[in-house]
Parts: C-alpha cells; sequence; structure tokens
C-alpha cells in the first residue's frame, strides 16, 4: 500500500490521523511501522507486514553538508543562501530531522501504479519510484520541455549559479524540499540548490481542514463561475489569510468582509472619487501644480512642499511594498499596498476638495494631482497581488499596462527622484467601480454548497466501501427512482471518469453526471436501460448540473454494471 493509505496514532504527538508517512499535525516524517494501531485508510483493516527488497538514498552519508548548508548558507566554502530569511518553522522542522541523525530513506516502492524504476536496474520488475523521488526530479523535466518549446536554454534555470531556486509549497513537503531533493541534486554534482523554501502552514476551511476526498474544498473552476469578474477578490483574501508562520483560516463571512469593507471601501472607493473629481474639475485632464502651494498631509499638518513630501512618502510606501515582496512576505506587502490607498483616502479626506474648489483652487489642483500619482503607484504595486485590478485601473488612467516586475523598479526610481508618474496635462479616462459588495445570499449559497458537497462526497464514500447504516422505510419510501433510456453521452471535459449522460425518464428529459467512464464508453451505453434517483438535490459537477444519479451495481473486482428494468420496460416508471 502508499503510505498514505495507512494511518494510525502517531508515536510523537499522538495524534490518531496520521499518515504512513508523516505526521499533519506535529510535522513528524514517519515510516508506516511507526505508527501506533495503524489501518487502511480503504479498509479499516490492519495492514499486514511483509519482507520485501528496496533502494535506499543514503541520506546519513549527506548530513554533514546539510546542516552546514542550512545553519549557515554556505556550501563548499560559497554562500549559496541567507539562513536570516528563511522562516523559522521551516528551519525547525529541518533541524529536527538533523538532531536526530538522519536515516537512509527508502526510494522504491511495490505499488502498481507509478513511475517505473529503470529496467537497467537489475531485479527492479516491479519496482516504482518513491514520488518524492521522482516528482522534483519532475521540475527539470518539465523545464527543459518548456525550454524546448520555447527556444530557450534550460541549463540557465538548473546549473547556472547566478539563477536562483525557491520552492513555495506547503508545511508537510518542507524535509522533501530542504534535504532529500538539495541531497540528489549535490550527490548529482552540477545542479544549483534552493535559494529559500518560503513554506507555508496549512489553511484551513470554515473550522474545518481542507480535503478534497471529503468534498470539503472550494474548487476554483466553480468560483469563478459563481463570481465571474471577481478572480482578484479571491486573490486578495488568500493572501491576506495566507499561512505564511501559522495556520489560517478561510470563511466565506470573511472573505465578504474582506471584499466590502477593504476592496470596496477603501481602495475602489479611493480610485472612483479620484476619478469622478478629475473628470468633473478639469474634465479628465490632469491639473498643472504649483509646487509651493499648501495642502494638508497625511499626519494633518500643512505640507508645503509637494515635491518634498508626499511624494517621497509615496515613495516609502511602495518601497516597503517591494521589500516584502522579495522578501516572499506577501501578507505584509499586501498590508503596505491597502496602506498606500488609506493614506490617499486621508489625503483626499482632509483638504475636501469638493468644498474648496472655488475658494482654494490651487490647494484642489495639488491635492487631485497628487491623488493621481497616487492612483498612478496603485496601479503599478497591485499587480503582484490584484492582475486583472491592475490592468482595469492602467486602462482607467489611460496608462500602458504593467508588463513585467521591473517597472516596480522603475517606480522606485521615478518618486525617489522627485518625479511624477503621471504627467500634468494626461487625459484620464472615465470612472468605475473596480470592486463591488457581495450580497449576504450569495454567501449563504456557497456555506450551503459546501455542506452539501460534503454530504453527498461522504456518501458515495461510504457506497463504494460498502459500509451501510439502517434506515427506516419511511426514509427509503422518500426515494423516487424510475425508469429510464440513456438518449445521449458525452465525455466531461478534464475528468477522467465523468460522463454527461441524456436521460428520458418517460416526458422529461434529464441530464445526468455519472462517474461511470472508466467502465463504459459514451457510445456503447445510448440506448441502454437504466435506474434513475430523480429527486437527488441537483449538484454543479465540473461546471454541469447533475439532475439526479443512475444506480450501478459494483462486483468483487469494481467493475460497475447497469441496474436495469426489463429491456422493452417504458420509461418514467416508479421503481419500488
Amino acid at each position: 500500500m502508499a503510505d498514505r493509505y495507512i494511518i494510525g496514532t502517531c508515536p510523537k504527538c499522538g495524534y490518531t490521523e496520521a499518515y504512513g508517512d508523516q505526521c499533519e499535525k506535529c510535522g513528524s516524517t514517519l515510516s508506516p511501522t511507526e505508527l501506533i494501531n495503524p489501518r487502511s485508510a480503504l479498509t479499516g483493516e490492519t495492514p499486514i507486514l511483509k519482507k520485501t527488497s528496496h533502494w535506499y538514498l543514503p541520506l546519513d552519508k549527506h548530513e554533514k553538508w546539510l546542516r552546514v548548508w542550512l545553519d549557515t548558507g554556505y556550501l563548499d566554502g560559497v554562500e549559496v543562501h541567507e539562513p536570516p530569511t528563511w522562516k523559522n518553522h521551516v528551519l525547525g522542522q529541518c533541524k529536527s530531522w538533523l538532531d536526530g541523525g538522519l536515516q537512509p530513506r527508502a526510494m522504491t516502492r511495490d505499488l502498481d501504479w507509478g513511475v517505473d524504476v529503470p529496467k537497467s536496474v537489475p531485479h527492479s520488475e516491479g519496482k516504482k519510484l518513491y514520488v518524492w523521488m521522482d516528482a522534483p526530479i519532475g521540475y527539470i523535466s518539465a523545464t527543459k520541455q518548456w525550454a524546448e518549446d520555447n527556444k530557450k536554454d534550460w541549463k540557465l534555470y538548473w546549473q547556472n549559479k547566478d539563477t536562483e531556486l525557491i520552492h513555495f509549497i506547503g508545511k508537510d513537503n518542507i524535509v522533501f524540499h530542504c534535504l532529500i531533493f538539495p541531497a540528489i541534486l549535490k550527490a548529482h554534482g552540477q545542479f544549483i540548490l534552493p535559494r529559500n523554501v518560503p513554506a507555508n502552514q496549512f489553511m484551513n476551511l470554515e473550522g474545518k481542514k481542507i480535503s478534497t476526498s471529503r468534498g470539503w474544498a472550494v474548487w476554483v473552476h466553480e468560483y469563478l463561475e459563481d463570481f465571474p469578474g471577481d478572480e482578484d477578490a479571491l486573490r486578495y483574501y488568500l493572501i491576506k489569510n495566507m499561512p505564511e508562520q501559522k495556520d489560517s483560516e478561510f470563511t466565506w463571512k470573511g472573505f465578504q468582509d474582506a471584499n466590502d469593507n477593504e476592496l470596496v471601501g477603501n481602495l475602489a472607493n479611493f480610485v472612483n472619487r479620484v476619478m469622478v473629481l478629475v473628470n468633473k474639475y478639469y474634465k479628465g485632464k490632469v491639473p498643472k501644480v504649483d509646487e509651493d502651494v499648501e495642502i494638508i498631509g497625511s499626519y494633518g499638518n500643512l505640507m508645503p512642499s509637494f515635491i518634498d513630501s508626499e511624494l517621497m512618502e509615496l515613495f516609502d510606501k511602495v518601497y516597503e511594498m517591494c521589500n516584502c515582496v522579495w522578501e516572499h512576505d506577501f501578507r505584509g506587502g499586501l498590508t503596505w499596498l491597502m496602506n498606500i490607498s488609506t493614506w490617499g483616502n486621508q489625503i483626499l479626506q482632509s483638504n475636501e476638495p469638493w468644498k474648496k474648489i472655488e475658494t482654494e483652487k490651487e490647494t484642489v489642483k495639488v491635492t487631485l494631482n497628487l491623488c493621481v500619482q497616487i492612483c498612478a503607484a496603485l496601479s503599478i504595486a497591485m499587480r503582484p497581488f490584484l492582475p486583472f485590478t491592475s490592468d482595469r485601473l492602467r486602462s482607467m488612467l489611460n496608462l500602458p499596462p504593467i508588463k513585467d516586475h521591473r517597472e516596480l523598479v522603475e517606480v522606485q526610481n521615478k518618486l525617489a527622484g522627485g518625479k511624477y508618474l503621471v504627467k500634468a496635462g494626461h487625459i484620464i479616462g472615465e470612472a468605475e467601480h473596480l470592486f463591488s459588495r457581495i450580497p449576504d445570499e450569495k454567501i449563504r449559497e456557497q456555506i450551503d454548497k459546501l455542506t452539501q458537497a460534503m454530504e453527498q462526497q461522504q456518501a458515495e464514500i461510504a457506497a463504494q466501501n460498502g459500509t451501510k447504516v439502517n434506515i427506516s422505510f419511511d426514509d427509503f419510501s422518500k426515494c423516487d427512482i424510475r425508469t429510464g433510456t440513456v438518449v445521449s453521452a458525452e465525455a466531461v471535459p478534464k475528468a477522467n471518469k465523468l460522463l454527461k449522460l441524456g436521460i428520458q425518464i418517460g416526458p422529461e428529459l434529464r441530464t445526468v453526471v455519472s462517474g461511470i467512464a472508466e467502465h463504459y464508453k459514451a457510445e456503447e451505453i445510448v440506448g441502454q436501460k437504466v435506474s434513475v434517483l430523480v429527486n437527488l438535490e441537483p449538484r454543479t459537477i465540473k461546471g454541469v448540473e447533475s439532475q439526479g444519479m443512475i444506480l450501478m451495481a459494483e462486483d468483487a473486482a469494481g467493475k460497475l454494471g447497469f441496474v436495469s428494468p426489463p429491456e422493452n420496460w417504458p420509461d418514467g416508471f416508479v421503481i419500488k
């Protein structure tokens, strides 16, 4: 069995749901034989231990240099990374392994699926490569394929000492990227090692651990269908809640609050007010300013020199945001981004140009010119976090879209030199709302959808494992099962197991998504008589609404067969 199909109690922390290769609670890496009371995740039975032969990576021989490399950043006397920039929990997990003494680790498995051990290795028949031997090597082969397709040199990415290799992963994969993969690269001798591994902790969902197998997850393609055009709202909340140092929580209510209060109430509100006022007072033309006119600064004090004060403060904020991005502190970078917007709102609110347009015209010009500069800085600074919004804001400002990160550096240089990002006389476009509030009912729909998906997934798993619970006759009588005929069938895109079926049930034609594609081809089941549970709650699967469930029987080998009425039986009749 694969290590992950063996579950038991962790010998280190007592967690009862630890996997055979790692405890996700304390982070300890384990062997299945170390688990207390091990059981199969598929059947619940106790696994049987058998003797076999494996090939091992001699990690113990790499312990000395790995320790020096992680502690100091030096490899063979050359600095290859900066230890202070690594996260504490990453170094801590690695050092716990090293302090316990590295042991040889099996790099093969006895499985009927996976990547074969090369046949050139004697006695390798039936052996598969351990996933964490093969998967990181896939990073290199994927680069080679991309380079071949795009006429690039793959060696520049993996064998050039000036290239930085950075792994963005979860905490359960730290040791594989910080110890095992580096040992393989170093043993080869021609590849660079990671400069940083900014691993995140876990993000939970509505108080529970995310689990795709249990249906407790948010699927991105479904989010895009339910919230069209709101890609950046999700990106914002995920970055804001990124578990960079400790576990975090995704809640739909928190998502709504962040969107409504921060993206709408702060960022979008500031941009909209600036765009509306410039269009209203100056017909969209950025006003020319007298740089000696006083305006109220962000701390409520009068600032007589526009260039020497507010532009430099804008430079400081963009500089701090960029530093956070380079150091992989994305939450910190996002905070600085929103600080720029908050600061712009303060400048606007303190100077109240809508009240001074007739009496202090020069002050209004300086205020709105500065606010346009802030909008332009935001349009570039938000690019790493909110790329779609960046494009929209650049379009509103009649500025070209951002091409790459070097433009962030150009912005810093311009502001540091007291230069404007948008020249006086530039014509901006019409105001648009960058973000909109999310109605309460949409949030309730998502919470209900999440609960229903988990319940259905658990029911399907129970059915697959043959586990049943007693129900009353009244419960069974609630099931409306009817005869039907498959009149159309086609594969569901990007889903190897699913077929989209059109089923005639009396006068009604229903769409049912069924996981039988591994057992039947679409063209061979048209005309098949079926039994359909028609009052099952509709569910969207891979973008298709499924309006029922066909009944199937499963034999001892896992082969599925149709539970069907007699061949000439009419459609739409009740099965009792």
